[in-house]
């Protein structure tokens, strides 16, 4: 009977996708507001134009940023860190992305602040 071996540890794509983390949030002076187009090396959806007063196009380019940067300028350039801190909770993103950032900035690990009453 043959076996079949599993791939080792670290053979999978998720095990292996290279994600940026900057050393500094404070690091982070990209736009807060208006409208940007990103870069074809973040997006080539054909559609990479977010209006970031829109929460829900805001969401979608952070996403799109934290996933795709090659490069700590790539998040330099995009993201802002008041805003990501204010967003973190609600981003989806892959375990493996979410706890890169969150074992190197404790602040976005602190679970949000519940409402006021």
């Amino acid at each position: 009977m043959a076996t079949i071996d599993r791939p080792p540890r670290g053979s999978r794509y998720v095990d292996q996708r290279h994600y940026v983390v900057p050393s500094r949030l404070a690091d982070l002076h990209g736009p807060t507001g208006g409208q940007v187009t990103l870069d074809r090396s973040l997006d080539w959806s054909g559609d990479s134009t977010y209006d970031l007063d829109d929460p829900g196009d805001l969401q979608v380019m952070y996403q799109t940023v934290l996933n795709q940067a090659a490069s700590a300028e790539d998040l330099n350039r995009w993201l802002d860190g008041d805003v990501l801190r204010r967003v973190w909770p609600s981003l989806w993103l892959p375990a493996r992305l979410r706890a890169l950032w969150q074992d190197r900035f404790s602040e976005l690990a602190a679970p949000p602040q519940a409402l006021a009453g």
